[in-house]
C-alpha cells in the first residue's frame, strides 16, 4: 500500500520534469506508459480497500471513496497519454518543438496533481493539491498562445483563484472547530476531525461546509460559480479538455465530499443535503437550457460538464444508498464518457479544421472509426442503455423515488431529458448528415477524404467504450464491493 502511494505521487513529476530534458517524440510514449502504470497501481488498491478501512500512511491516507477519484483520473491519464501522441503528431505547431516540450510537462504534472489530491489526508493538503490544479491547468488552457486561450486562461485564474480563497476560508473555520475540541496542535488531518464531529462547534461547521461548496463549487463548475468552464474547455488542447472535464471537476467534487462527510456527522445530513441540492439544480436547470443552442461543439461538451456535476450533487442530496452509489458510477462513466467525447471532438477538429457545429458534416462517412465511436460517446453521455451513465443516472433516479423525492426526481428526468436533446441533435446533425463537397457552401474540410488523421486517436477511445459497457452491464464484484464501503464512508458508517 505505501509502495502503491508514493509511485502515484513520484512517477507522474518525474514523467513531468523527465519531459523537459527528453525528446519531443520520447515524451509521449513514456507519458502513456506512466499513465497506463498509474491505472495498474490503481486497480491494484481496489481489492485491499473494497474489504478494510481507511489506510493513512503519513500525510497519506487511502480510503475507499479516495480510489474512486483515483481510477477515475488514472484512467483518463493513460488514455490522454496514448491519444496525445496522434494529437501533437497532426498538430499544426509539431514543428515548434517548444509547444510539444510545455504540452508534456504540463500534461503530467496536471495528472500528477490531481493524483496526489485524493491522496491528501489533510484539508490543508487537499487545498494546496487542488490549487496546484489549477495552476498547471491554467497554464496548458493557455498553451495554445491564441487571444482567446490567452483570455480563457485568465478568465479561469480570476475566478478559480477567488473560489479557492473562499474554500481556504471554509479550510480554516474547518481548523477552528477542530482546535476546539482537539486542541491547537490539531493539524487539518481529516480523519481525527471526523471522529471528533459530534462534538464540534454546529455554527462553524455549517459554515465550513457552505464555503467549501461555494469555494470548490467554482473548481466543479456549479452553477453560478461556473462562467470560466465553458471558455476554458473551449480553447484548451483537446487533450487538457478531456482531463479537466472528466477528472479535475471530479476531484474538485471529492473535496466537498470530505466537507460533507464532517457536515453531515455532526449536523445530520438535512442540511448539506439541502445545500447540494440548490446548487444541483441551478446547474443542470442552466445546462439543459445552454445545451440547446450552442455553435461550438467543444463549449457544448463544456455544457455537459456542469449537467453531470449537477447530476452528482443531485444524487447526493436524495441521500439514500443506491442514490450514493449511483453518484460514485457516475464519477466513473462520466470521466470515460466525457474523455471519449472530447477525444473524438479532438478528431472532428483535425479532420474539418474547425470547431464549429454549423462547418461539420457527414462525420460518420468521413471517419470511419472516430465518427462512429463520437456517437457512442454523444449516446453515452445521454444516458442511454446499456453505457455506464444510463445505469448511474437509474440508481440515482431510483435513490430518490426511495428517499420520497419524488418532485425532485421528477424534474431531476425533466432536465436530464432537455440535456439530451441538446446533445443528441447537434450530434446527428455533424454525424449523419450528408459530408460536404469541395465548393459547397460551409466546406472549410480540406476534402472530402475518408479516413482517420491518426491510429493513435483511435484506440483510446475503444477502451473508453469498453469501460462504459463495462461499467454498464455487469460492474466487476470488486469494484461494486469498493463502491458500498465508499457510500458507507459517506454514511457514517464506515
Amino acid at each position: 500500500m505505501t509502495a502503491i502511494a508514493l509511485a502515484l505521487l513520484i512517477a507522474p513529476a518525474l514523467a513531468g520534469l523527465a519531459a523537459v530534458w527528453l525528446p519531443s517524440p520520447a515524451s509521449g510514449p513514456v507519458t502513456a506508459a506512466v499513465g497506463l502504470a498509474s491505472f495498474c497501481l490503481v486497480l491494484g488498491l481496489i481489492p485491499t480497500l473494497a474489504r478494510h478501512d481507511v489506510r493513512t500512511l503519513g500525510f497519506v491516507s487511502i480510503d475507499a471513496l479516495s480510489v474512486v477519484f483515483l481510477l477515475a483520473t488514472s484512467f483518463l491519464y493513460a488514455c490522454v497519454g496514448l491519444y496525445s501522441i496522434g494529437y501533437l503528431r497532426t498538430e499544426t505547431h509539431t514543428r515548434d518543438h517548444r509547444y510539444d516540450r510545455r504540452f508534456w510537462i504540463g500534461l503530467n504534472l496536471f495528472a500528477w496533481s490531481m493524483l496526489a489530491a485524493p491522496l491528501m489526508g489533510n484539508l490543508a493538503l487537499l487545498w494546496i493539491a487542488i490549487e496546484v490544479t489549477t495552476i498547471v491547468s491554467a497554464l496548458l488552457v493557455a498553451l495554445e498562445g491564441t487571444d482567446g486561450a490567452a483570455e480563457a486562461a485568465w478568465k479561469y485564474v480570476l475566478l478559480a483563484s477567488a473560489g479557492l480563497a473562499i474554500a481556504l476560508l471554509g479550510t480554516i473555520f474547518a481548523y477552528y472547530a477542530g482546535a476546539h475540541v482537539l486542541g491547537q496542535s490539531y493539524n487539518l488531518a481529516f480523519s481525527p476531525l471526523l471522529s471528533a464531529a459530534p462534538r464540534l462547534p454546529a455554527t462553524v461547521v455549517r459554515l465550513a461546509f457552505v464555503l467549501a461548496v461555494l469555494g470548490y463549487g467554482t473548481k466543479v463548475g456549479l452553477f453560478p460559480v461556473h462562467t470560466w468552464l465553458p471558455d476554458a474547455h473551449s480553447q484548451a488542447p483537446t487533450p487538457v479538455s478531456a482531463l479537466l472535464s472528466g477528472s479535475l471537476l471530479a476531484v474538485s467534487f471529492y473535496a466537498i465530499l470530505r466537507f460533507y462527510q464532517i457536515a453531515a456527522a455532526r449536523l445530520g445530513s438535512t442540511f448539506p443535503r439541502d445545500v447540494l441540492l440548490a446548487f444541483g439544480i441551478g446547474s443542470l436547470l442552466l445546462a439543459a437550457l445552454y445545451m440547446l443552442d450552442q455553435r461550438d461543439y467543444k463549449r457544448l461538451l463544456a455544457y455537459s460538464s456542469i449537467e453531470h456535476m449537477g447530476i452528482l450533487a443531485i444524487g447526493v442530496s436524495f441521500g439514500a444508498p443506491v442514490a450514493l452509489a449511483g453518484v460514485l458510477l457516475h464519477v466513473l462513466a462520466h470521466a470515460a464518457a466525457k474523455g471519449n467525447a472530447f477525444m473524438g471532438a479532438g478528431v472532428l477538429m483535425r479532420k474539418y479544421g474547425t470547431k464549429q457545429i454549423g462547418s461539420v458534416s457527414g462525420g460518420l462517412s468521413l471517419l470511419p472509426w472516430s465518427g462512429p465511436l463520437f456517437m457512442i460517446a454523444i449516446l453515452a453521455l445521454c444516458a442511454l442503455p446499456p453505457f455506464g451513465i444510463f445505469r448511474s443516472e437509474f440508481e440515482i433516479v431510483s435513490g430518490g423515488l426511495s428517499a420520497a423525492h419524488d418532485t425532485v426526481a421528477a424534474v431531476f428526468v425533466v432536465l436530464v431529458t432537455v440535456a439530451f436533446f441538446g446533445l443528441s441533435l447537434t450530434a446527428n446533425r455533424m454525424l449523419l448528415s450528408r459530408p460536404a463537397r469541395a465548393g459547397d457552401s460551409g466546406a472549410v474540410h480540406d476534402g472530402p477524404g475518408r479516413g482517420e488523421p491518426s491510429a493513435w486517436m483511435v484506440v483510446p477511445v475503444v477502451a473508453g467504450v469498453v469501460a462504459l459497457l463495462v461499467l454498464g452491464l455487469h460492474p466487476p464484484g470488486e469494484l461494486t464491493d469498493l463502491l458500498a464501503r465508499a457510500v458507507s464512508s459517506l454514511r457514517g458508517q464506515a
